[in-house]
């Protein structure tokens, strides 16, 4: 089996290669699976992200949206597209963004059957908030990295396939 090298932990994780009583010689421990690794640091990042973007007033379900809408409005089915989510998800999300005033549906005038998401003032405010934690958690957490490294890590995870493509899915999961 390949050792897995260049990786720096970070000082809250375990060390990548630890020796322990229940790891016989040849065996495979769990740091030595590339799944269970992102599994575990995942779970670590989800947190401090939940933690950050709740104390910029969104949630990281409601920051990707917002930050969709920030390049421009779009037509409600292409934001659904874009963010990979069934349309009944996507009304739920839109809905509460909607009772907050971060962001706005109206009907297009060149097609009453289309809706167009717009953000808000106040939607563009969040993002501007949002984007300041999310880089604060990324300092923290890539810190370590050098520039290069971070644009290696990014392009590898942009490849990584996943069953769920839309980054907004399981909204049954968001403490809302």
């Amino acid at each position: 089996m390949a050792q897995r090298s260049g990786a720096a932990a970070s000082p809250t994780s375990t060390p990548v290669s630890s020796s322990s009583c229940d790891e016989a010689a040849g065996s495979v421990g769990p740091e030595s699976r590339l799944s269970l690794l992102l599994a575990r640091h995942g779970g670590s990042i989800d947190a401090r992200l939940r933690a950050a973007l709740t104390a910029s007033g969104v949630t990281p379900r409601h920051a990707i949206v917002l930050m969709h809408l920030a390049g421009g409005p779009l037509g409600q089915r292409d934001l659904g597209t874009r963010l990979g989510v069934d349309p009944s998800v996507l009304v739920a999300l839109l809905n509460a963004l909607e009772d907050r005033d971060l962001v706005r549906r109206r009907r297009d005038p060149a097609d009453r059957r289309r809706h167009i998401v717009e953000i808000t003032e106040a939607g563009a405010t969040a993002v501007t908030k949002l984007d300041a934690a999310i880089g604060h958690v990324e300092g923290e957490l890539f810190g370590d990295l050098t520039p290069q490294e971070r644009d290696t890590l990014h392009s590898l995870l942009a490849r990584v396939r996943t069953t769920n493509g839309g980054a907004c899915d399981d909204v049954e999961d968001e403490d809302d």
